[in-house]
């Protein structure tokens, strides 16, 4: 079953067209299709050693074009600060037949998947804070988050909200969620923007022997909230491991009550959107709005 109403269908064949026609070097590698609960990109592992991506929702092409290399440099800079392997950015691809949008190619690589109720441990919290400070330390040049995405003001997420609300009557405790965004849209944003991952959730960590042995997704490496890449203490942890992943990011009492308000923001839209079509994203959203509702007392 299709995730989004207007999803694109590509098909393993399509990626070998594709491969081969523009980029001959790899066109006899084997071409697998990774199986995820990923929801904005299909990725296709080509040979041992590179992955592509394609979109799943349609846009502009010239628009897209430029969305790729901005993810591209952005990767590029993160991967020089990250003290943990993330993807290398290798190629744009074209439009062609079979598949309407450009497309990335890049570097793959090695591990598992986190699973989305990892629970993990102190070691895994010691290397996620370790990852966030590394980030928080590269220089943000003077800028600040900008964009409609999670990372900047809360009170601009009101109409998504309030969506989320709508469409989870019979699903959720609506009323109590009203009551908890009213409190946490009213947090302000005091701390000055550092350069954050923006998604630090289990499907796009990757884990061998409960350790961080890489990072995905890093396509939006921007400056933005430092609760935004805090907020993976929510997603990752049981209470103990939690408070390590705080105490070491030196999250005072404001900046992690906003944790809990953007995994509040992004588990809400999981879980109703994904009730059907995603049973891991849904599990997630679940899981996370759990332990937030559970923790938060308004």
């Amino acid at each position: 079953m299709a995730m989004h109403d207007d999803e694109i269908a590509i098909t393993d064949d399509v990626v070998r067209e594709l491969i081969g026609s523009q980029f001959p070097q790899w066109k006899t590698a084997p071409v697998q299709r990774v199986e995820s609960s990923g929801t904005v990109n299909a990725i296709f592992r080509i040979g041992d050693d590179v992955a592509a991506r394609f979109a799943l929702r349609p846009r502009d092409v010239s628009v897209a074009a430029e969305l790729l290399e901005r993810e591209a440099e952005a990767s590029r800079r993160f991967a020089e600060h990250s003290p943990f392997p993330s993807p290398q950015p290798i190629a744009i691809g074209h439009p062609g037949k079979g598949y309407p949008l450009p497309w990335s190619v890049q570097s793959w690589v090695p591990g598992s998947i986190a699973p989305v109720d990892i629970d993990g441990s102190v070691q895994l919290a010691h290397d996620l804070a370790h990852l966030i400070s590394a980030l928080r330390a590269t220089d943000t040049e003077g800028r600040r988050f900008q964009g409609d995405g999670r990372g900047g003001d809360l009170p601009d997420h009101d109409e998504w909200v309030e969506e989320c609300f709508d469409k989870s009557e019979g699903l959720l405790d609506v009323p109590t969620l009203r009551r908890l965004w009213s409190h946490f849209r009213e947090l302000p944003h005091t701390s000055a923007d550092v350069m954050s991952h923006g998604d630090l959730q289990p499907l796009n960590v990757l884990v061998a022997d409960g350790r961080l042995v890489g990072v995905l997704d890093t396509g939006d490496f921007t400056p933005a909230d430092p609760a935004l890449d805090a907020m993976s203490g929510w997603y990752f942890f049981d209470e103990e491991s939690r408070a390590v992943l705080r105490d070491e990011l030196g999250c005072d009492d404001l900046e992690w009550e906003r944790t809990k308000a953007w995994s509040f923001q992004q588990a809400l839209g999981a879980i109703w959107y994904y009730v059907d079509t995603n049973p891991v994203m849904y599990r997630m959203g679940r899981l996370v709005l759990d332990r937030v509702v559970a923790n938060t007392k308004v």
